[in-house]
């Protein structure tokens, strides 16, 4: 499908596979919003509504909307924080709850924060770990990986982890207990900086009351 850009148009970043992904489309279908059959193309037109939906991996979708690429964005309030960037939340979407937590081996000496004094914590979360870790004055080794955090104390690359948790089952599959929460998490409609009079309108189109 051929379409054209305008200044009118609105561009709306969402996960484009994962654990956000579907909640997402069904948030919006459930606004009003119709989107033909897509094929491979990751700018998808809606054939209602003067937007786009651009498919992006979800640590990438603060970016495009800081930028203003994009002008609004369904991500992670734990993916925000962990890119620090600050932007206006619109509305939280009440879906795609979790929690960052630390969590170590059932067998494992570490009980409290001060056990992971000289620690090595495996993580996707640097940023929120280190945070955390000069709050509570612990200076541990940072493992940054970018997937399977479950599996590093097994294979002696980690002694701890810090990672997203929504059932627990994950962990409790690898025999890890989860020690300290970090942050609890939802997904969030966040804005870009860059006032446009379509995004306020497009808001009330959908029924959503900007606070931005």
């Amino acid at each position: 499908m051929h379409f054209t850009y305008t200044a009118e148009r609105q561009r709306i970043a969402i996960q484009k596979s994962g654990r956000l992904f579907q909640a997402s489309m069904d948030f919006l279908v459930s606004r009003g919003l119709s989107f033909p059959k897509n094929g491979r193309s990751l700018i998808h037109p809606s054939d209602n509504f003067e937007v786009d939906l651009l498919y992006l991996r979800d640590d990438d979708i603060p970016e495009y909307v800081s930028r203003g690429v994009a002008d609004f964005g369904i991500v992670g309030q734990n993916v925000l924080a962990e890119k620090g960037i600050e932007l206006p939340v619109v509305s939280k979407l009440d879906f795609g709850r979790c929690k960052l937590v630390i969590a170590a081996p059932r067998n494992s000496r570490i009980k409290e924060p001060r056990d992971l004094q000289g620690r090595r914590i495996a993580t996707g979360y640097p940023k929120l770990l280190s945070d955390f870790l000069a709050r509570e004055g612990i200076e541990a080794s940072i493992v940054p990986i970018s997937g399977s955090a479950e599996i590093t104390p097994e294979l002696d690359l980690a002694d701890a982890i810090c990672d997203i948790v929504q059932t627990g089952a994950t962990l409790e599959a690898h025999d890890l207990v989860p020690l300290f929460t970090l942050m609890e998490s939802q997904a969030v409609l966040i804005s870009s900086p860059f006032a446009k009079q379509a995004k306020d309108r497009f808001l009330s189109e959908i029924g959503i009351n900007s606070t931005v």
